[in-house]
């Protein structure tokens, strides 16, 4: 392998976790890494708790290449076993906590993994399983062991400073670091294989996009399951930043969470800063130091609100488990509504349903690739024909319709599954969502199709209404008549008190999709409104 820089002071040769682990040791041994809780540990403690966690799997058998399946929610342990794993040349396997049944048996087949460690009261979950495929022995993370149908025992006790050190394996920078299933939102979950350069590009672009120094203090309560938080801790060893990993996300006390760390920079969702903004002001609300904060699928009209009331700069971008930080905005230049410009390492090409490249300002599916070496997944495990369909002609098609305009800023329009096609016409549920949440009265709002009587699609929203508030659906109809094409505005309406989501804050669809015309509240055409054309 010819080592070549990754970056002006790194060879790619050290583009690999152990070796970021071992660099940030080096270089700032002394100074705090990870905070957790009330515990805070400097990087030369992370790096030996790594390496004691690696000398355990390698106790148990586990060998470079095998597939350790991690189930728990936010704790310093899980941290540990998934760079473990890495620093060991396992993967890390970590999977939703909010699975069960089929989703958590699907996972444990297809990645193959045969020991398992989790917190009790997950653990149970296998019980409920038909079989628990090639799992031959669990590791409960947080306390006594409960009954299961394979054996179990305590996590080893490798954080006693007598626990033996395992050595760095060499791993390569393309070597399959992690295994991160899909929401699975349309269908399976997929396994993406994230080799170990991946999580470097990801902590050099976004602390490169954000601005992130080594004063810096990075604070972020999403799942280590996802790669958003993942990629927040590669952040922190690329900048020489610190991490703060919370437990989860809590809107009544995120803020003093944060004033708590001392937290710099954050990291949000769309959906979460709608709730932060929905509730009512409080002295915390300023009483903090975060600056920034990355927050895709962020609603452009809360963006200066935001700011406004709270004193942080949200900042949109693009990317995605199988990909890297490719669209991105600055604290400098923003667009409300966009995602940002193409980043420096890639290459972006929008293109209709033929694979024809379209003109700027025209919708279609984006696809990327990208010049920076192993800063991309390198397909799904075990699923050879997904792979294939997802990297065709050596591009990754995304499945995203975005609209990137002559000057280069990128606006996501819609997931091509979820366009919807009424009266001749392509509908973005997005477009329509974001015309319904401005009506003063709707805090948010998802839309989908479902079927009409002519054998096309029909459109139909579910409502959070603000607190207080009656539903006046022709009052919100007048409201989308102005702003949106007559065929793209609703004709079912239901109320609802919150969406079905997964963990990553994603709205789920196909759970909607299941509300059909019969559960609306209310249907225009029943109700013999006419629509203005």
């Amino acid at each position: 392998m010819t080592d070549v820089p990754a970056t002006a002071d790194r060879p790619l040769s050290r583009a690999t976790v152990p070796a970021m682990l071992a660099d940030r040791a080096a270089t700032g041994a002394d100074r705090p890494l990870l905070v957790v809780g009330e515990r805070s540990f400097t990087a030369a403690q992370v790096r030996d708790r790594v390496a004691r966690a690696a000398a355990a799997l390698r106790a148990r058998g586990v060998q470079p290449g095998d597939r350790v399946l991690l189930f728990s929610g936010n704790r310093v342990e899980l941290l540990d076993l998934i760079l473990g794993c890495a620093w060991a040349g396992a993967i890390a396997v970590p999977v939703n906590t909010a699975w069960k049944g089929q989703q958590l048996h699907h996972a444990l087949a297809n990645s193959g993994a045969r020991l398992l460690a989790a917190e009790a009261e997950l653990a149970e979950r296998l019980s409920d399983l038909p079989d628990v495929a090639e799992v031959q022995e669990v590791w409960i993370i947080d306390g006594d062991p409960p009954a299961l149908p394979v054996r179990a025992a305590r996590l080893p006790d490798y954080a006693s400073e007598s626990h033996p050190v395992e050595p760095a394996h060499p791993v390569r920078p393309g070597d399959t670091a992690a295994l991160l299933y899909t929401s699975g939102t349309t269908g399976v979950s997929k396994g993406v294989l994230c080799p170990h350069a991946q999580f470097y590009w990801w902590g050099f672009n976004v602390s490169r996009q954000l601005g992130i120094t080594p004063d810096d203090v990075l604070f972020t309560c999403l799942p280590l399951f996802h790669t958003n938080a993942l990629n927040a801790f590669s952040q922190a060893l690329v900048s020489g930043a610190t991490y703060v990993l919370g437990d989860r996300f809590s809107a009544s006390r995120y803020w003093s969470q944060a004033a708590a760390r001392g937290a710099t920079v954050g990291y949000l969702l769309g959906a979460m800063v709608s709730i932060l903004a929905g509730r009512p002001p409080s002295a915390d609300d300023r009483a903090h130091r975060m600056r920034i904060a990355l927050s895709p699928a962020t609603p452009a009209s809360l963006l200066a609100e935001f700011r406004s009331r709270f004193g942080v700069t949200l900042l949109d971008g693009w990317g995605s488990t199988e990909t890297n930080a490719v669209f991105a905005s600055t604290p400098a230049e923003q667009r409300p509504g966009y995602c940002g410009r193409l980043q420096p390492g890639f290459q972006a090409r929008v293109v209709d349903e033929l694979g024809a490249e379209v003109p700027p300002s025209v919708p279609g599916e984006l696809l990327i690739r990208s010049t920076q070496p192993y800063a991309f997944a390198t397909g799904y495990y075990r699923m050879p024909d997904k792979t294939a369909e997802a990297w065709t002609d050596l591009w990754f098609h995304t499945g995203d319709r975005v609209v990137v305009e002559e000057n280069g800023w990128m606006r996501f329009v819609d997931r091509i599954k979820d366009v919807i096609r009424r009266r001749g016409e392509n509908i973005s549920s997005a477009e329509v969502e974001d015309v319904l949440r401005q009506h003063p009265s709707v805090r948010d709002a998802a839309v989908w199709a479902v079927d009409s009587e002519l054998g096309e699609d029909d459109v139909m929203a579910g409502l959070i209404l603000e607190p207080g508030t009656a539903p006046a659906y022709p009052d919100i109809v007048r409201f989308c008549e102005p702003r949106l094409a007559y065929f793209a505005v609703p004709r079912y309406f239901i109320r609802l008190d919150e969406f079905p989501v997964t963990e990553n804050g994603k709205v789920r669809k196909a759970d909607l999709r299941r509300l059909g015309p019969a559960a609306a509240e209310w249907d225009l055409e029943a109700a013999g409104y006419r629509l203005q054309r």
